[in-house]
């Protein structure tokens, strides 16, 4: 816990690894996964990755944002164990309306300051973020420079992914059906990135699922290259696809011929099953942010 008593809250579509947040104190909010029948379940709470996959092809569920009042207890609960402010850091307002609703329910805390941060990513990319906030606070940056700090960090940081079907990224209207049809006639893989204001968008195209997984290494070295300084890394892997040591080797390859250093070990991190919804079993992303220590 920090001397400057900041607690650091999130959602479960950050993806940031479980180790961290455990040892870091990070609060997570949990996305809910909601199924026809009327049953809704907390992401990584009330289901597993596991547990979803099982039952997708069954049905797939839709998901939707924490309520009201689960960010308000969580909040409450930062302050009844002693926290004096907080920083909540969330996904892409672009593609989900929890930034909204944390800023709403936020506003209304007395006596309890809440910085917001949209982190305009998704997944991996902003689990980086996140972990990037409970190192700011542990390193003492003062309260008053950490929302601007950590929106100059998430303008610069990025996410990547693919995955071996486009089946779910159609069906909850996440791509368009121009890209379906052409993934689906002619095996291409569309590299999945977010734009500046944080929505979905095509970075490349590859033709076959390891070509895709080339392109992403490509991408992130090439943005790692343009941010001229030290570098930190995240792989993200859903169970049916192990590729953390073989993009591993690529990535450190790629940055070594480009002279970027990487600061730290590679994060790796599993899927969540709020983002399992819209990709599929099968995906994988990386991100990568510049290191704010350097």
């Amino acid at each position: 816990m920090s001397n400057q008593r900041i607690a650091i809250l999130t959602d479960t579509g950050t993806n940031t690894p479980a180790s961290f947040l455990a040892e870091h104190d990070i609060r997570t909010v949990s996305l809910r996964i909601n199924y026809s029948d009327g049953t809704s379940y907390r992401s990584g709470v009330d289901i597993t990755a596991e547990e979803l996959v099982a039952r997708l092809p069954q049905e797939i569920p839709t998901t939707s944002l924490p309520s009201p009042e689960q960010i308000r207890e969580a909040l409450e609960q930062a302050r009844a164990d002693g926290y004096e402010k907080a920083v909540f850091v969330t996904i892409s307002a672009g593609l989900s309306a929890t930034n909204q609703t944390v800023r709403l329910v936020a506003s209304q805390m007395r006596d309890f300051p809440v910085i917001v941060i949209n982190t305009k990513s998704i997944g991996i990319a902003a689990g980086l973020v996140v972990m990037a906030a409970a190192e700011m606070v542990e390193a003492d940056v003062p309260f008053r420079r950490l929302e601007q700090r950590l929106k100059a960090l998430s303008s610069q940081t990025r996410v990547f992914f693919s995955t071996k079907t486009l089946d779910y990224l159609r069906k909850g209207g996440r791509i368009s059906e121009a890209i379906y049809r052409l993934g689906s006639f002619l095996n291409i893989k569309p590299v999945i990135t977010c734009d500046e204001g944080g929505y979905y968008v095509v970075a490349r195209k590859a033709r076959g699922w390891e070509k895709s997984l080339d392109c992403e290494v490509s991408l992130i070295a090439e943005h790692a290259a343009q941010l001229r300084r030290p570098v930190r890394l995240a792989i993200c892997c859903s169970a049916s696809n192990d590729h953390f040591d073989e993009l591993e080797k690529k990535l450190r390859t790629q940055l070594e011929r480009r002279g970027v250093a990487v600061s730290g070990p590679v994060v790796r991190t599993d899927v969540s099953p709020d983002l399992l919804v819209h990709t599929g079993p099968d995906v994988v992303g990386m991100g990568v942010t510049p290191d704010w220590q350097s």
